[in-house]
């Protein structure tokens, strides 16, 4: 099994909308591909909370493959790149790491 996980930063402003909107409309986004990407097992997101730390990242993003194959499959889908998308117009940081269970 390989987990992937991904945190993000991002600005107070994008797209005409609130760190606080786009927060939820990335988590919304994230959490469909559940039900559009076959080979992802499972995914969990979290929106940081707003009394926690400034330096703290805003989102977590959590997911599990089977295989590392499985993984970049993720990343190259389709539904997958139009989140991601998303997230590039409203991110200023990630960090990511990715392992075997």
């Amino acid at each position: 099994m390989i987990k992937h996980i991904v945190f993000f930063r991002l600005a107070d402003t994008a797209e005409g909308k609130t760190k606080a909107e786009n927060a939820q409309i990335i988590k919304a986004g994230l959490e469909n591909l559940i039900n559009l990407v076959p080979c992802l097992r499972q995914i969990e997101v979290g929106i940081n909370i707003p009394y926690a730390p400034a330096t703290d990242y805003d989102l977590v993003l959590t997911c599990l493959f089977d295989t590392w194959q499985d993984l970049n499959t993720y990343a190259t889908h389709p539904e997958h790149l139009k989140v991601a998308a998303y997230i590039g117009k409203c991110k200023t940081s990630r960090a990511a790491c990715d392992y075997e269970l």
